[in-house]
């Protein structure tokens, strides 16, 4: 357990007694590295042997150096660090370190004129972001940047551009400055591309639950739709980490597109992205040229580098780091610069020099050092090596490696293109897409019976079957356009699918997933779990839940007459009808009348129920009543009479013409609230476990689902669902049902019914959609998508709409009973009624003049002769008549005039004046 601590202190004891050896050496090199760059330590050593063993380089001299580590964040500490090897003489400084501490050694090399080659890290292996380093006008400037500039954002547009992306999202790590990429989004607006950015934390696992525990299924769905096509700008280990979530928890489909962009990415790191994605995937990184002479790629002109650098297959060399190769370029272009030195004999001592005392000076010989390295220039690992009049290193190349769509993973990588700033983009990133052109191709497609989406329209025997249907002009319609054919079957079980308890799946999904069909068309709708085995189009119909009812059958109700009022109100007016009569007769038996000349109308109590029954029925008559009190008693009897047959008129017409719609059901919650009708749906269909996943949430505000669930969930489902929607719908038409399916189909079903039985309510609100249904990583995604796009677009799918769902169909899909009139004619129906009184008025009649036929037969038995009879009659009526003319000196016995006044039916009081007196 101690042989490691003490290897360490003996190596550290090692070093320093080589740095103490060899300090009177005049090469002497300063480098400062960050606390995590262990690796540029060795690279930077194992660069200084290597050139140490060069005699041709450095002749009799050797390379001396010290190393310091820093914090890469703290510039205090950096700049007192270099000060320490300044002190020592150093000839020039390297650094591997970030941009916070970049600056201030920027300040001191510029101060104490002390070559400093700055070589940029980031943490971690994140992309760079720019240091933004000041350069001045003047000569003065001693730092030199050995990294190349950061070219990101000119790759990413040019890939991007050339794969034609209008939408995507890019995703970032923690650590990556968001800001060196802002020039690629400024550009990517101005060319109208919609661009979204994410951060990645670095618990990847909780930032994806956090995805699923906060977005409802809609913004799921449309979360997963932007994460088609995404730029990855992170580090290595987190891209790596990132993909694997997204793809174990099906954030993504077969048809997605990535691109990765880090100038660190190795090959080990390719291979392993590549292993865990699915998709498609590109990876733009930097590249290094190599000779293609295996013999000579250890070797750069007279130089010959260790194998353990050069060497692709050594396991060092593989796990190297960009900054680690320009660390070893870095001191082979110092030694180069250092042997022309030499070689001048323009050497200037370092004695005295320190940059902590305010009257020290800068070193005079930094200026000569500098302009040698500048115009110096060395072919190493990194390629060319050399500085351009900006202090910065120009040479830079990237290279694209992509894979094509599949559903295999460690699929192989090849290179599409290469990058550079100088000719720019070489080779094609062309995006294998489907062109509208697939003519020669047959598709074979799987459905579902489903009015009026999937039809059978003819079938022959010994001949395919040939469909129809709403479905089926929009795949006829893709057809036509994209030169496709496509062979059509229906599903063995005639399900849409849903997952079994093996994890499988059953129905049309069923077939897609087994691969014995590239097309589920249908009434189909795009559900989450759907998309997690299939993939889907876009959608080319909207989709809500609705619900089909029976219309109420219009009854015949033969006294519809009567229904202006109410039976009580009948009631009332017939009671004081007769009230009213008994009231006229007391008034005029306790204040007699006196009757008109030649009136024929008495005051018994039957005329007088008659007469007020007349004026009640407005039909006028003789008024005999001559008394104050009656009139009064008929004037406000006049005017009951006109409210209430004006009211009854004017009600009778606002129910004869006017239908009443007041349906107890008119939408899901008036659904969900009642009891009286039992409702379900088809076993096991994306409505049944809409119904059930929102019923059984307990976050859903809404207790509707809740209610619905109750009813649907009896006895497991048996009681009150369907197998298919066909039984469903005739359970609808010959019972006390309701049948819960898609909006659409029941629309159909309510206009195409001959009998106009039915009608429907439903959501307003589409949360979902109809889509085709393809394999998971189907290429013909996009194309179709892209169609469907455009027929809704120029309105071709209006119209296929249209054929199939008339806005003018023959029955109304809203109206719980059948309001459909002529004109609003009144019909016999609404009359049947008052024939009918009028057939009892005349039936009674008649039994009443039979009555009285035979009474007056049986009473002329008991009487004289009918001659007899009819002459006295004649007789009493000329008697009469001559004494109204001659009253004043008709002088009859009290016996005659009573006997032939009541057999006339008129009362002792008369207009004559009063009661005639006995002779």
């Amino acid at each position: 357990m101690e042989v490691f601590p003490l290897f360490l202190v003996l190596s550290v004891w090692w070093s320093r007694a080589w740095d103490s050896a060899n300090a009177d050496s005049i090469i002497h090199i300063g480098a400062i590295f960050d606390e995590s760059a262990k690796k540029d330590d060795e690279v930077f050593r194992t660069a200084v042997g290597d050139l140490n063993q060069n005699e041709e380089i450095l002749q009799t001299e050797k390379i001396t150096f010290s190393v310091t580590f820093v914090d890469g964040n703290n510039p205090f500490q950096a700049v007192q660090e270099a000060c320490e090897l300044m002190n020592q003489g150093i000839l020039a400084l390297v650094s591997s370190i970030g941009c916070t501490s970049a600056g201030s050694l920027q300040s001191l090399a510029d101060a104490m004129h002390i070559p400093h080659l700055f070589i940029q890290r980031a943490t971690a292996g994140t992309p760079r972001s720019g240091c933004g380093l000041t350069r001045s006008n003047r000569n003065d400037d001693y730092t030199l940047s050995v990294r190349p500039p950061i070219y990101l954002n000119d790759v990413i547009l040019r890939v991007v551009t050339e794969y034609a992306w209008q939408k995507f999202i890019i995703f970032y790590d923690s650590e990556y400055d968001i800001r060196g990429i802002q020039e690629f989004l400024d550009k990517v607006s101005q060319q109208g591309m919609d661009v979204a950015l994410q951060k990645v934390e670095n618990n990847i696992n909780k930032m994806i639950t956090t995805l699923f525990d906060t977005m409802r299924i809609e913004e799921l769905n449309r979360y997963r739709d932007t994460l088609r096509r995404a730029i990855l700008v992170m580090n290595p280990a987190t891209a790596k980490s990132f993909i694997t979530e997204v793809v174990e928890t099906n954030l993504v489909a077969f048809d997605c597109h990535w691109i990765i962009i880090n100038e660190e990415i190795n090959d080990v790191d390719v291979q392993e992205l590549v292993r865990r994605s699915i998709g498609r995937l590109t990876i733009i990184r930097q590249t290094f040229p190599v000779p293609q002479n295996i013999s000579q790629r250890c070797f750069r002109g007279n130089h010959r580098i260790s194998s353990t650098l050069c060497d692709p297959k050594d396991p060092f060399a593989q796990n190297m780091e960009i900054s680690n190769l320009y660390i070893y370029d870095t001191v082979l272009l110092l030694a180069n610069a250092f042997h022309k030195k030499l070689e001048d004999r323009k050497w200037h001592s370092m004695a005295s020099l320190s940059c902590i005392r305010k009257n020290s000076k800068p070193w005079q010989g930094g200026r000569s050092m500098l302009e040698t390295i500048k115009k110096g220039g060395v072919s190493g690992l990194t390629g060319e090596l050399e500085f351009g009049d900006n202090g910065g290193n120009p040479n830079v190349h990237f290279e694209i490696l992509g894979t094509n769509y599949g559903e295999e993973l460690g699929r192989g990588i090849r290179k599409l293109g290469c990058w550079n700033p100088v000719t720019g983009l070489n080779g094609s990133l062309t995006d294998k897409k489907l062109e509208n052109n697939m003519r020669g191709v047959v598709l074979r497609v799987v459905t579902v019976l489903e009015e009026p989406f999937v039809m059978v329209s003819e079938n022959v025997l010994g001949k395919p079957k040939k469909y129809q249907g709403f479905s089926i002009d929009v795949l006829d319609a893709l057809s036509n356009y994209l030169g496709f054919n496509y062979e059509i079957y229906v599903a063995p079980d005639h399900k849409y699918g849903s997952p079994q308890e093996d994890g499988t799946w059953n129905g049309l999904v069923g077939e897609l997933v087994f691969k014995r069909a590239d097309i589920g068309i249908s009434a189909l709708t795009i559900t989450p779990d759907r998309e997690n085995v299939v993939d889907f189009t876009t959608r080319y119909m909207d989709y809500s839940v609705g619900v089909l009812l029976r219309r109420a059958e219009k009854t015949v109700d033969m006294f519809a007459c009567l229904a202006p009022f109410d039976l009580s109100l009948w009631a009332c007016i017939a009671g004081t009808v007769l009230l009213v009569g008994l009231l006229v007769y007391l008034l005029n038996w306790l204040n007699p009348p006196r009757l008109q000349m030649g009136s024929m109308t008495s005051t018994t109590l039957y005329n007088s129920m008659w007469f007020v029954y007349g004026s009640f029925v407005q039909q006028g008559g003789e008024v005999p009543y001559t008394t104050l009190a009656t009139r009064m008693m008929m004037g406000a009897w006049w005017l009951f009479a006109l409210i209430v047959i004006s009211s009854y008129t004017a009600n009778l017409a606002a129910f004869l013409t006017i239908t009443r719609i007041e349906s107890s059901i008119q939408s899901l919650q008036d659904l969900s609230k009642q009891t009286d009708i039992p409702y379900g749906t088809v076993l096991d269909s994306a409505v049944y476990e809409h119904v059930r996943m929102k019923g059984m949430n307990p976050f859903e505000r809404d207790s509707m689902y809740s209610q619905m669930w109750r009813m649907i969930s009896r006895s497991n489902g048996s009681e009150n669902n369907v197998l298919e929607s066909q039984a469903g719908i005739q359970k609808v038409k010959y019972g006390n049902y309701a049948f819960v399916w898609d909006a659409a189909v029941l629309e159909y079903v309510a206009i195409n019914d001959p009998d106009c039985s039915f009608y429907t309510v439903g959501n307003t609100v589409a949360d979902r959609g109809y889509g085709i249904a393809l394999q998971h990583g189907s290429p013909y995604r996009d194309v179709f998508s892209q169609r469907i796009l455009e027929l809704q677009q120029n309105g071709d799918m209006d119209i296929l709409k249209h054929k199939w769902w008339p806005k003018n169909g023959q029955c109304d899909l809203y109206s719980s009973v059948d309001t459909k009139q002529k004109g609003g004619a009144l019909d016999i129906k609404s009359f049947a009624g008052v024939f009918c009184i009028l057939a009892a008025g005349v039936v009674l009649s008649c039994f009443i003049a039979m009555l009285e036929t035979w009474w007056n037969k049986r009473k002329g038995s008991r009487v004289p002769s009918k001659e007899a009879s009819s002459l006295q009659n004649e007789t009493a009526t000329s008697e009469r008549r001559n004494a109204w003319s001659l009253r004043p000196r008709l002088k009859l016995g009290t016996n005659t005039w009573k006997s032939q006044a009541s057999s006339h039916g008129l009362h002792q009081s008369s207009q004559l004046g009063g009661p005639l007196d006995d002779p």
